[in-house]
């Protein structure tokens, strides 16, 4: 579809939607946001928009007037597909782009993109590094922050780009179709937007749509969903593993982290030498390596780029040390199985504050994972009393349980109790609204107060 000079639809005023605007502008169309907050201020949204002279901002209702004047609707990822008024919109014959099906279509050069439920973040960053150490001309995108719309125009047949796409993203894809492309697993989350496992599944199964065998596909051995899954794509499928030596594939050895192309084995870094911690973080190693040698890159520039890789803010982040208490924030971990993995990466006993919006997820693997490791459980947010039941059914002890009121209340109740030699880890296994608009901003709390005890 040529949209030069077409009336298009932004749904969405926030981040993306603003990314998407300033592309389409750029390619010749006239964009119009829209966003179902009336108490919006149409001039606050053309503020952050660099030309906004064309550009018509409408809030409150999406009318059917509105409707008969644009040709084009590009959706933000938080954006339901299910929502009736983008049912009026599909049963109005009328095209549905997402946002990184927009900029992909303006985009240049080689796509290199990771989904999955947990370690995508640290991934992709991780990946952005290798690739900007080798290619000069690399950029990291997508749902780890910076649009993609905000860089496409900048690319060129030489650039690399590197994308986290959520499951959000992929609901809307059609055309998309990158070089290398990587799952690194998939449980149970966001229930409340893709209300079944299978419809989750689909939807982060479709990074491969447009794949072809002169491509490649990175995936989880260990995921039974991933494993069966890669049996049946087009792509070049190259798998990872943290339990197995693979015959061809890349995987943890005896601390080592190994490569083998189906004949020769090389060793890509010792594990010792890394400076992230945990056995996930050894996957997310083996994912962004895995996907840059597919593309060319020498293994002594990915050895060197992980081995000096400290990793991303929120994710397992270590803050200080108050009277000999560590305190740690795993902000990242809104879900049960990323905050598996913030417990499973502390090696002192641990004082843990969860809790936050309810993505109605089941808590028990998480709670049972406590066993030897966690001394008290604080929780906070709407999800509290629902855990605490949780964790009393999982024989989690209930003198150990404590509910607080607010985040700072949970740091300061956590250091009355911390012992010399304990941890404090903040890792919610719950969405952070609510209370805070992102993740992001509930970490910073956190180590806003830790500091101020």
């Amino acid at each position: 579809m040529n949209i030069q000079g077409k009336k298009v639809c932004v749904f969405g005023a926030g981040k993306s939607g603003i990314g998407a605007a300033a592309l389409l502008l750029k390619v010749g169309a006239f964009p119009l946001i829209y966003d179902g907050n009336d108490k919006l201020k149409p001039e606050e949204v053309l503020k952050k928009i660099e030309s906004p002279e064309n550009i018509q901002v409408v809030t409150g209702e999406f009318s059917k007037k509105l409707m008969d004047k644009i040709d084009l609707v590009v959706l933000s990822p938080g954006v339901p597909m299910d929502l009736p008024v983008v049912k009026s919109i599909q049963d109005a014959g009328i095209p549905i782009w997402g946002e990184v099906e927009l900029a992909y279509r303006f985009g240049s050069g080689i796509l290199m993109a990771v989904t999955g439920t947990n370690g995508k973040t640290t991934t992709t960053t991780l990946l952005g590094e290798i690739m900007k150490n080798y290619h000069p001309e690399t950029f990291v995108v997508g749902n780890i922050g910076v649009p993609y719309t905000k860089v496409a125009a900048k690319t060129t047949e030489n650039s690399v780009t590197v994308a986290e796409i959520s499951s959000f993203q992929l609901e809307t894809v059609s055309t998309f179709h990158p070089k290398v492309s990587a799952i690194t697993n998939i449980t149970e989350d966001h229930m409340n937007r893709h209300h079944t496992m299978e419809e989750y599944i689909r939807v982060k199964e479709r990074i491969t749509c447009n794949q072809t065998p002169d491509d490649f596909c990175i995936l989880n051995y260990e995921d039974q969903i991933l494993r069966k899954f890669g049996e049946t794509i087009k792509p070049k499928v190259i798998y990872f593993s943290s339990s197995r030596v693979l015959r061809e594939g890349i995987y943890l050895d005896r601390g080592r982290i190994m490569y083998r192309d189906g004949q020769a084995e090389r060793e890509v870094v010792d594990t010792a030498d890394l400076k992230i911690l945990g056995l996930h973080n050894y996957e997310n190693v083996m994912t962004a390596a895995a996907m840059a040698i597919c593309i060319g890159v020498p293994v002594e520039c990915i050895q060197e780029t992980v081995k000096s890789f400290k990793g991303v803010e929120h994710r397992i982040e270590y803050v200080t040390e108050k009277n000999r208490v560590a305190y740690y924030n795993d902000s990242k971990g809104t879900n049960p199985d990323a905050a598996i993995k913030g417990i499973q990466a502390m090696n002192r006993p641990t004082l843990l504050i969860g809790g936050g919006f309810d993505k109605q997820s089941s808590y028990d693997s998480w709670i049972r994972e406590f066993d030897g490791r966690v001394k008290y459980l604080v929780l906070i947010g709407q999800t509290k009393e629902k855990i605490a039941k949780a964790a009393r059914a999982c024989s989690f002890p209930a003198d150990k349980i404590i509910l607080c009121e607010d985040l700072k209340e949970a740091v300061e109740k956590c250091a009355l109790l911390a012992l010399p030699g304990d941890a404090v880890l903040l890792s919610p296994a719950c969405a952070s609204w609510g209370q805070f608009d992102s993740y992001e901003q509930c970490g910073d709390k956190f180590k806003e107060y830790v500091r101020e005890l």
